[in-house]
C-alpha cells in the first residue's frame, strides 16, 4: 500500500502586530524550504512585528528537515525579537518536540521581552550567558 504525500499549503493572515501562518500538510524535506522562506519573508517585511503564530492543527508528518526548519524559524524570530507561538499543536507534533527537547526552546520568550530595565521596574530578569565561550 502506497501513501500519497500531503503537500504543504500555507495560508498567511496578517494583522496589525502579528502574523498567523496556517500550515496544512506535511512539513518535510520537500516543503521545509517553502515554509522557512515564507516565515523569513514575513519577518523581513514587518520589522515591528511582535508575534508570529504558526497554526499547526492541520500539520501532518514532520521529519528531520521539518524540525530543522522549525528550529531555524525559532532562531530567526528570536533574533528579530518576535514571539513564536505554535498554536493548536497535534499530539504527534507535541511528541516530536518533547522527545527532541525543543518545545521550550521554540516557544521561549524573545530576549527583548524577557529583559527589563531595573530603573523602570521593581524587578529584572537576570540573563546569564550560555555557550562554549562563556565562563560559568
Amino acid at each position: 500500500m502506497t501513501t500519497q504525500p500531503h503537500h504543504l499549503r500555507l495560508t498567511t493572515v496578517d494583522t496589525e502586530d502579528s502574523i498567523r501562518i496556517e500550515a496544512d500538510g506535511d512539513l518535510d524535506y520537500d516543503s521545509a524550504g517553502l515554509f522557512l522562506n515564507e516565515v523569513t519573508a514575513q519577518l523581513a517585511a514587518r520589522p515591528a512585528l511582535r508575534d508570529l503564530h504558526l497554526h499547526c492543527a492541520d500539520l501532518g508528518t514532520v521529519d528531520s528537515m521539518g524540525l530543522s526548519a522549525l528550529l531555524m524559524i525559532g532562531r530567526r524570530t528570536a533574533q528579530a525579537g518576535v514571539r513564536l507561538h505554535l498554536d493548536d499543536r497535534t499530539a504527534r507534533l507535541d511528541r516530536l518536540l518533547n522527545l527532541t527537547g525543543t518545545l521550550g526552546h521554540l516557544t521561549a520568550q524573545p530576549l527583548r521581552e524577557a529583559v527589563r530595565d531595573p530603573l523602570t521596574e521593581e524587578s529584572a530578569t537576570a540573563v546569564r550567558p550560555i555557550g562554549p565561550d562563556c565562563a560559568t
